[in-house]
């Protein structure tokens, strides 16, 4: 019996051995695998949207690094392949005084600053745990910097159309937040597409009139700083529609008159004076002259100089441009009496120098004769009372 308790409680102090062997084995094992660890990313700021002039703080955690460089990296937006590379540890690798590094050991964390973000700012940054030369760890965050609106090359600058015809304004803008894009016309006139204001890129006109001429207005906004603004002005060429006031003109003769038209025109036309359907020309009888009033008007005038017999009777104003012509018939009389304006020469003011010396010597007499008259009636009565 006493042999039988003695190998039994031999069994179990080896068996007992043999299971601390186990555990201190599979101990050294969990120590080498926790040493063999690879390193990973733990945390990495989010996206973020900042402003122009503001502060960043991006920052990656790491795990198992602790004998590998950690590295802040820029990828550029439009080309992946093109890196800047910021940081390595603890230290900066660009001379830009607007980075700064922090490490925080106890937690493994590296912060990148950037102070007085600018535009260029914008883009992908990521942080990487370099293990060789061919395998990294890596996490990215994209950083996205509020961005006034800027309208692209590729918009519609200008145009010149012909009435009829069906044309269509494009605007494009970049900005972060991506800009809206509305259109107006000038002075709030009414579009051609109903309304004040139209939500697009693409504003199209059909059936295009003169009406529709003018300054249209691309308008980008994104509601950072107070947004973008191109002028487009729009031509539209249509043939010439004459106007004359006054359709009937009186003048006498060896006086001078102004006849006058108006031509409504695009592209501007040629403005020409007949008479008897023979092309007048600047002489001592006539003189032309053009003034553009307008974009799209153009006044001409006539000027008849000491006016003949020969001179009365039909003038005809007509303009021409390359889409088409028009015509107005403007009619001379002669009159008994000058009319001035619209033009007299210097023998109308010896004419009304003469007139009105003789309307004063005519009241002078008149004055004199009522002033004898008194006087004689005045000295009758003095002679009658007397008596």
């Amino acid at each position: 019996m006493y042999y039988y308790t003695s190998n039994n409680h031999y069994h179990h102090l080896k068996m007992a051995k043999s299971i601390l062997f186990i555990i201190i084995i599979i101990m050294i094992i969990i120590q080498l695998i926790n040493g063999q660890q690879n390193p990973t990313i733990s945390f990495i700021t989010k996206e973020r949207v900042t402003s122009i002039g503001d502060t960043l703080d991006l920052s990656c955690s790491v795990q198992y690094a602790k004998n590998y460089p950690v590295i802040w990296a820029k990828i550029d937006q439009f080309n992946p392949n093109k890196i800047l590379f910021i940081s390595k540890g603890a230290s900066l690798s660009v001379p830009d005084h607007r980075y700064s590094i922090r490490h925080d050991d106890a937690s493994s964390t590296y912060t990148l600053q950037i102070s007085k973000i600018q535009e260029i700012d914008a883009g992908i940054y990521q942080c990487q745990v370099v293990i060789s030369p061919s395998s990294r760890v890596t996490a990215n965050v994209n950083v996205y910097v509020r961005i006034p609106p800027v309208i692209s090359d590729n918009s519609t600058r200008n145009m010149i159309t012909s009435t009829g015809e069906s044309i269509q304004l494009e605007c494009y803008a970049f900005g972060y937040p991506q800009p809206s894009i509305s259109w107006r016309r000038e002075n709030n006139d009414l579009l051609p597409t109903g309304g004040s204001l139209y939500k697009g890129n693409i504003l199209i006109i059909h059936n295009i009139t003169k009406a529709d001429r003018g300054t249209y207005y691309c308008i980008a906004d994104n509601n950072v700083g107070s947004g973008a603004r191109r002028n487009v002005v729009v031509e539209v060429e249509f043939p010439p529609s004459v106007h004359v006031e006054r359709p009937r003109y009186d003048q006498a003769i060896n006086f001078d008159i102004n006849l006058q038209c108006s031509v409504e025109s695009y592209p501007p036309p040629t403005i020409r004076w007949l008479k008897d359907g023979i092309e007048i020309q600047d002489s001592s009888h006539y003189q032309m002259s053009i003034f553009t009033t307008s974009h799209d008007y153009t006044d001409s005038v006539l000027r008849i100089k000491n006016i003949q017999q020969q001179h009365y009777g039909q003038y005809i104003c007509h303009a021409t441009n390359k889409l088409g012509s028009s015509q107005q018939l403007i009619e001379l009389f002669e009159s008994v009496t000058p009319v001035c304006p619209p033009a007299c020469n210097g023998n109308f003011a010896s004419f009304g120098y003469s007139f009105a010396t003789s309307t004063i010597n005519y009241y002078q007499s008149t004055i004199l004769w009522l002033f004898s008259s008194i006087i004689i009636l005045i000295v009758s009565f003095c002679s009658t009372i007397r008596q």
